[in-house]
């Protein structure tokens, strides 16, 4: 199985008709956040996979176009505070937006972060009693307390995500939000069984999907050494 990671930063050659011979193997389409309701709508239309997102500190509450307006994009599924098994069986959650640093949109203190991810536990304990596993893929626009942040209020990391990383330990967390400007910028981490990989701009990401109830998805090497991430 193979999914397409994108974040806050929009690439000519997605927003581009050429998409659907580029990612043509594509099976799965994952947003962290701030990226236009419209340039999601697109790869909806285009790739014609799932597509799930969260938002992030600068998306708005409301996008104005042609089509007319809309306060999600049309066609992608909503991951915040939401606990899904799609189709294929891969297990899904999701938690938008950063810390609070203004009046803006999608910005919460430590403790509300808390008691957001707080508020997923349930859903997490029925999927480890009905998958035998308590979670695949985390998604977040924000990343976990001192991995991948940095220490400014706007872009320091959730401490609850890192939480929930520890005791739930899905196999991939996929965050945006940390801006990445060099080529030889590190982009993922790992804590314990998680991989933690920054999506910004774009990742691909082959996985294998889990064989048994108790087994997670897993990263597929790629060639010798590879990490699955391309």
């Amino acid at each position: 199985m193979k999914i397409l990671a994108i974040s806050d930063i929009e690439l000519g050659f997605i927003y581009n008709p050429q998409i659907a011979q580029r990612f043509e193997d594509i099976d799965m389409v994952i947003s962290c956040g701030d990226l236009p309701y419209y340039y999601i709508e697109f790869i909806v239309s285009m790739l014609n996979v799932p597509v799930y997102y969260v938002r992030g500190n600068h998306s708005s509450k409301l996008e104005a176009s042609a089509s007319g307006d809309r306060t999600s994009p049309w066609g992608a599924i909503d991951l915040h505070q939401r606990v899904i098994c799609d189709d294929a069986g891969v297990l899904l959650a999701g938690l938008e937006g950063s810390l609070r640093y203004n009046k803006g949109p999608h910005q919460y203190t430590q403790r509300q972060m808390w008691n957001k991810v707080f508020a997923m536990v349930p859903n997490l304990l029925v999927n480890k009693m009905r998958h035998g596993r308590y979670l695949d893929i985390f998604v977040s626009h924000a990343p976990p307390y001192k991995i991948q942040d940095m220490d400014d209020l706007p872009h320091q990391g959730i401490k609850a995500i890192r939480w929930l990383i520890k005791v739930f330990q899905p196999a991939i967390h996929l965050h945006g939000h940390i801006h990445l400007y060099r080529h030889s910028a590190q982009f993922f981490t790992h804590l314990d069984r998680t991989t933690i990989i920054n999506a910004y701009g774009y990742r691909e990401l082959e996985v294998i999907l889990a064989r048994s109830r108790t087994e997670q998805l897993t990263l597929k090497p790629i060639g010798p050494g590879g990490t699955g991430l391309i």
